[in-house]
């Protein structure tokens, strides 16, 4: 079996508000690359990829991969990903690999957990990930720790998620702090509570904030200040766990993250962590020093999140729920649209390989949506409601 082609398509689908965040504004639609890997046996993979427009960036790629064999995916990760630094980057090779994995099971009619030692659970946990929002649903902004706490109780009727994670460093710390009290407060002590400024806090600020959630007892604290040093010094300073998906976020940093302390939890994701395969070595390696895995959402489709559950499904110790951008999408590329929650839940695709494929009239209208939206990644994330804002690391409280 031999690669004959790589297919690109950018797409972007409506959400149901404008999410904020420490780096700007998601504008009210998420955007993925979409990438279709085609054999000479007539099995076609589907992959997946964010970070605004990757069609160039993939056609770049194209010439390496071609010719080459779908199951060798050690060639092609050194063809891809090793061969050349000014071209390697871990989120176009994850994307390739879950197509060629994609590949790989519809060739055998298994699906893609199979290819990766088996599933230990048919279907995985998610969270009510709360992002304070522009142009809610209804009307008006989110301004107050209340409207935080409506939302995650909303959620947590509507799927039956059983824990949450805030978005924070965008209103003030104690503010933000304030939204998981109330959290605890409405649900009770055992719903899960997680924070995650991305690093936008300053060492002493993320302090103060770890301090005054300590008698939560919150799951964990996710990148509370920049860099490995940063969360290393608040680590020794406040009994929660720290998480981080930024620091390590590659395997590079693996190393020296565990030599400082800086991290009790990794949150995995595809692409960061060069793939499916790429997340079960991590796994290998936080299981060896004995730290927690959890799973990173990127804003995700839905070939992404499938290749995301037939992976989580494969890691006993991911005991945590993983996070998931997808309840704030209106719509699906895939065929049968959004995945179903289920108590809180998504059910691991049962179908060979990903087990999903593309609805080819939605991938046409969501391809005209993308060209009448346009790629908000070249806009800087800007922030429609402050013309004159951009974003600053070492945020501080006041008050």
């Amino acid at each position: 079996m031999k690669i004959i082609d790589l297919k690109t398509r950018t797409v972007a689908i409506p959400l149901n508000a404008q999410l904020r965040h420490n780096t700007g504004v998601h504008p009210g639609y998420f955007l993925r690359t979409v990438l279709e890997v085609v054999t000479d046996e007539g099995l076609v993979g589907l992959g997946e990829v964010g970070g605004g427009d990757q069609r160039g960036a993939l056609q770049k790629l194209k010439p390496r991969i071609l010719g080459l064999d779908p199951f060798h995916l050690g060639m092609i990760k050194q063809k891809v990903l090793r061969s050349i630094y000014y071209l390697s980057n871990a989120r176009l090779y994850a994307a390739i690999e879950m197509a060629c994995l994609d590949i790989q099971g519809k060739a055998f009619n298994r699906p893609l957990s199979d290819l990766l030692g088996g599933a230990v659970r048919d279907r995985v946990p998610f969270i009510a990930y709360l992002f304070w929002r522009y142009d809610r649903p209804g009307g008006g902004h989110d301004e107050r720790a209340e409207d935080m706490a409506d939302l995650c109780v909303q959620l947590h009727e509507e799927l039956g998620v059983n824990s949450m994670k805030l978005k924070a460093g965008v209103m003030d710390p104690m503010e933000e702090a304030r939204v998981l009290e109330l959290c605890r407060e409405r649900l009770g002590d055992r719903f899960g509570l997680r924070i995650d400024p991305n690093g936008l806090w300053s060492v002493v600020t993320a302090v103060r904030v770890g301090r005054r959630l300590e008698p939560l007892d919150i799951e964990y604290f996710e990148d509370p200040a920049w860099g490995l040093e940063g969360n290393a010094a608040v680590r020794q300073k406040i009994r929660i766990p720290i998480a981080t998906n930024m620091y390590p976020n590659r395997f590079d940093d693996l190393g020296p993250a565990v030599r400082l302390g800086a991290v009790d939890i990794v949150l995995t994701d595809l692409h960061y962590w060069e793939g499916p395969r790429g997340v079960k070595d991590l796994e290998a390696v936080c299981r060896t020093f004995n730290l927690g895995v959890a799973m990173h959402s990127g804003a995700e489709f839905g070939i992404e999140l499938a290749a995301m559950l037939h992976t989580a499904a494969t890691i006993p110790t991911m005991t945590f729920a993983g996070d998931a951008h997808y309840h704030y999408l209106t719509d699906d590329i895939i065929q049968g649209g959004l995945m179903k929650y289920e108590d809180g839940c998504i059910r691991v695709p049962t179908g060979p390989g990903l087990g999903v494929a593309l609805d080819e009239d939605k991938m046409k209208h969501y391809e005209r949506y993308y060209e009448e939206k346009g790629d908000y990644y070249a806009r800087f994330h800007q922030d429609p409601y402050r013309p004159k804002w951009f974003p600053m690391v070492g945020g501080t409280c006041e008050g």
